[in-house]
């Protein structure tokens, strides 16, 4: 019983933010977590991709990907920072603005990040050493795990014959 009630938990959640990502792709084009990006943004101006990581609580590289497509889309602007032009500032653009009005007004990763906070402290340790547990228990990769359910580019693989096929 106690395996089942974890995992009908786990699919509660994953269901839960998948749909959001749905309906946010259906009516912005943007993935959920493109658009919790934007919600971020909104709020301040980062002084860096670290900075952007640490308030959305994502790996460096996740957030970096995602920041990417935002720019590429004209929805986000890198630019040197006022106070210290050696830096980059990541800030939205009119574009973003405009379309951050018609976007929900709760991203999904801050209901979860929310619900987490009402756990307190203890119990968040034991949920995340349990989490832990379960992804050594799966012998799942220690890799950065990337935004919720955003495409993030595969590494290349090197092929066996160092990269030239080979004649017929």
């Amino acid at each position: 019983p106690a395996t089942r009630a974890v995992l009908d938990s786990i699919r509660r959640i994953v269901r839960s933010l998948r749909e959001a990502s749905r309906a946010s792709e259906r009516s912005l084009g943007l993935s959920a977590a493109q658009v919790f990006v934007l919600q971020r943004l909104h709020a301040a101006p980062a002084q860096s991709v670290n900075e952007l990581a640490e308030r959305t609580l994502t790996h460096q590289s996740s957030v970096s990907v995602v920041v990417s497509k935002l720019c590429e889309r004209g929805l986000v602007a890198r630019r040197p920072s006022a106070a210290d032009a050696r830096r980059i500032e990541i800030a939205l653009t009119k574009q973003g603005r405009a379309l951050l009005e018609r976007a929900p007004v709760v991203a999904p990763q801050d209901r979860l990040i929310a619900g987490m906070a009402i756990l307190g402290p203890r119990k968040r340790r034991l949920l995340a050493a349990g989490l832990r547990g379960l992804i050594d228990a799966m012998a799942l990769p220690d890799e950065p795990a990337a935004m919720f359910f955003e495409k993030t580019p595969r590494p290349r693989r090197a092929s066996s014959s160092g990269g030239r096929r080979r004649a017929g």
